[in-house]
């Protein structure tokens, strides 16, 4: 009986798809689960190469999407497809090594009162290792200032600045959000609150997802001791245009569902600099 299911929604993963898999294959989590495959009608060879590789067995199922209906939607295709006490949602452009996700189901576990745990996501340039700022407090305008000054003075190595936030991903914590890159939910949790939220069609879903959570007087985890390997920007690559389009309607979103009042001062803020876009079709 599986206990966990894994959901990975894929999107001209190119080779990262087949990567992803091969970690979940080679090292498997102790815990029983299964996996699901969502491919948002990739016009690459990622899921032809997957399916090859690793063909649909009891424990992993392939679902393929007449179109490409965003990440919050196909997401919700799979959890609603199955059945186990535990999701974990999983980006194709991640590795997890072995008993990482273990570790992430474990801290879940040890806390009744927490309904989502995320674990610490680095990305390995040459020889370099980088931690990605994938915790928050919940999107204000100020805090979305906040986050991306830690992440540049993060990124730029800024003395004193740096280590400090180095502590902030080196420490156990109960943040307001963590990426959907890796989101360990309970199904309970997540059904209670109808699941992500569809008028995302990429990007802010999960903090969104997770404010709705909280707003159950549940808990979210930050699970640094659970380390998961994640090379961000694979969609952004394949289509930057369309990718940064779909980021900044689902900004704008987010504010008009969480933030109606400043709704208006980021449109004008959008069209200023020439980035509102066109509304969806």
């Amino acid at each position: 009986m599986s206990r966990l299911d894994i959901v990975i929604v894929n999107f001209n993963g190119d080779g990262a798809l087949e990567a992803c898999l091969a970690s979940l294959h080679d090292a498997p989590p102790r815990v029983p689960h299964t996996i699901t495959v969502v491919d948002n009608r990739s016009t690459d060879e990622s899921l032809r190469r997957a399916r090859k590789r690793y063909p649909a067995s009891p424990t992993l199922r392939y679902i393929e999407l007449p179109e490409n209906i965003g990440f919050a939607r196909a997401n919700n295709v799979a959890i609603r497809d199955t059945r186990s006490e535990l999701i974990l949602l999983l980006n194709s452009d991640t590795i997890a090594p072995q008993g990482q996700i273990d570790a992430l189901v474990a801290a879940l576990d040890r806390d009744p009162a927490a309904a989502v745990a995320g674990p610490r996501l680095v990305e390995f340039v040459r020889e370099d290792q980088f931690v990605e700022l994938s915790f928050g407090r919940m999107m204000t305008p100020f805090n979305e200032l906040r986050q991306k000054f830690l992440g540049i003075v993060h990124d730029r190595r800024t003395p004193l600045l740096a280590r400090y936030v180095d502590r902030l991903l080196a420490r156990p914590g109960t943040p307001d959000w963590v990426s959907g890159a890796c989101l360990l939910v309970r199904r309970a949790d997540a059904e209670a609150v109808g699941l992500l939220d569809e008028r995302f069609f990429m990007y802010t879903e999960d903090v969104d997802f997770c404010a709705a959570i909280r707003a159950r007087g549940r808990r979210i985890l930050f699970v640094p001791e659970a380390q998961i390997i994640h090379s961000r920007g694979l969609s952004r690559a394949s289509a930057p245009a369309a990718t940064q389009a779909h980021y900044r309607r689902s900004h704008i979103a987010f504010y008009e569902k969480h933030h109606p009042r400043w709704a208006p001062w980021l449109r004008r803020y959008l069209r200023l600099r020439g980035q509102l876009p066109s509304p969806l079709q």
